[in-house]
């Protein structure tokens, strides 16, 4: 039983590591790069080359941190967004729907990094979807901010 049990914590300390980081755009789009022209894929290269951008500001589920990342409106800008919805999609099965305005509105980050250190599965990696709650806590508080604080982003699908 012991050894099964470590087995089975030796796969997912391999699965948490093997995540790396890159996103998935599909929906209403008019920038493709993948075989089937449904899909932008972002590798990691291509998400660092993106301008990078900080907010500072705490979470429900963080202390006052800087979360560091593309601007959402920039990824939405390079696969040509053309939708007013997004619905974000999580390695650990959660979807949420934030409107496109939120990118432009509050200048939403796709961090990937929190206080300099990049973000793992353990802790809210690899894409932590950032919106600075702090600047508008009228706007963002409550469970209604709460639920637009998607974290280990795998997928967008503009709609």
């Amino acid at each position: 039983m012991r050894a099964a049990l470590m087995c089975a914590a030796s796969l997912i300390a391999t699965h948490a590591l093997a995540v790396t980081l890159s996103l998935d755009v599909k929906g209403k789009i008019a920038n493709t790069n993948d075989a089937t022209h449904t899909v932008y894929h972002f590798s990691e290269a291509q998400l660092l080359a993106l301008p990078a951008h900080s907010i500072t500001t705490s979470t429900t589920w963080t202390p006052r941190s800087t979360f560091t990342g593309p601007l959402l409106s920039d990824v939405l800008k390079t696969v040509g967004a053309q939708g007013t919805q997004l619905e974000i999609h999580t390695f650990d099965d959660y979807t949420c729907i934030v409107p496109v305005a939120d990118a432009g509105r509050y200048s939403v980050v796709l961090a990937y990094s929190m206080n300099g250190q990049r973000l793992k599965m353990s802790d809210f990696g690899p894409l932590f979807l950032i919106y600075p709650r702090d600047t508008f806590p009228s706007e963002l508080g409550g469970p209604g901010g709460d639920s637009k604080f998607a974290w280990q982003i795998k997928s967008i699908v503009v709609k």
